[in-house]
């Protein structure tokens, strides 16, 4: 197992630097929001997707485009409106007169790296076209199925402060995302920099540092990373402790009304191996789970209106979920 162990080691710090280049080179363009961009990173090598949620001009359209001019890779950005349909999404067949044929017209889900702004603002229809294409990477287009290209990563966004004309996602649909991140304002000096290279016509040009190819292959590197029965067994305890919270001595009775389901076990244990490799591991450590619980189990935790009620929020039971169970 040392042999194995050491092998992984050396293959996980290789793709430790090539992906450290890819923040380096994201960094010349995106202030501060480092925790932000380390979790799109780890969401796109477990091949996962991110809801991202902050109020707007945070740089969260910056952040998606930015990413892919470094991995060499197309980039759509979708604006989810109410009128919006589900062939303005995957696209549909339009009839040729000259020919007296149909042909295909694909819509902007065929690429790499999609921004879903807004995307609690467009129609239940339209929710289900994209996350369809985010479970299965395939869409139906009249009867004909495509595949879509690798690498695919989905960075849906919603702005917590309006509620006008938006439609909330069904807790079904939400389970899909990989991560809910929340994107906080910058910190002051950050700021100042923001000011600097907006006003100032300061240009960065941004280097293609991954392939595509090269993105698969790190994706496939990362379900070889060792993950030790003990930390399966963690895993299970931490999913568990939020549908039976009295099991594990929790005094959260009343304020859950639905636990995480099991696809919250599967990425907690995903993006945990994806944490190692970012840090040049070839194996899962128990603070690897802890980076990621709680952008896994924020929005798979369904709570009571009780627990809305007196202001407990899901992070606040994940912290005390994380508290009461004992890491190996």
């Amino acid at each position: 197992m040392n042999k194995e162990i050491k092998f992984l080691n050396l293959r996980a710090q290789g793709y430790s630097k090539k992906l450290d280049n890819v923040l380096d080179e994201v960094k010349k363009v995106i202030v501060g929001q480092e925790d932000i961009l380390n979790k799109l990173i780890i969401a796109l090598i477990s091949d996962g997707h991110v809801l991202l949620e902050g109020v707007p001009g945070l740089a969260k359209t910056l952040m998606i485009k930015t990413l892919s001019e470094t991995f060499n890779s197309n980039f759509c950005r979708i604006q989810f409106t109410p009128d919006l349909l589900p062939a303005d999404i995957i696209g549909t067949k339009i009839y040729d007169q000259r020919k007296g044929s149909f042909y295909t017209q694909k819509g902007p889900i065929f690429h790499n790296f999609i921004l879903a702004d807004e995307i609690n603002r467009a129609p239940p229809k339209v929710q289900s076209a994209l996350l369809e294409a985010m479970q299965e990477k395939q869409v139906s287009i009249h009867g004909e199925t495509f595949k879509l290209d690798k690498p695919f990563l989905v960075l849906a966004t919603q702005n917590p402060i309006e509620t006008e004309g938006t439609y909330k996602l069904p807790e079904a649909q939400v389970d899909r995302f990989t991560f809910k991140l929340l994107i906080n304002y910058p910190k002051k000096n950050e700021e100042k920099i923001i000011i600097q290279r907006n006003t100032q016509g300061i240009e960065s040009k941004l280097k293609n540092v991954l392939t595509s190819e090269e993105i698969i292959e790190i994706q496939e590197f990362n379900q070889k990373i060792y993950a030790d029965e003990k930390i399966e067994d963690y895993v299970t305890s931490i999913v568990d402790a939020t549908r039976y919270p009295e099991n594990y001595g929790l005094d959260i009775n009343g304020m859950i009304e639905y636990g995480a389901s099991p696809r919250a076990s599967i990425w907690l244990i995903l993006t945990a191996k994806a944490n190692a490799l970012l840090n040049g591991r070839g194996y899962v450590i128990p603070e690897d789970i802890k980076v990621v619980a709680y952008d896994v189990l924020r929005h798979r935790i369904i709570l009571t209106y009780e627990a809305e009620a007196e202001r407990v929020t899901s992070d606040k039971i994940i912290e005390k979920i994380l508290s009461k169970i004992k890491a190996p």
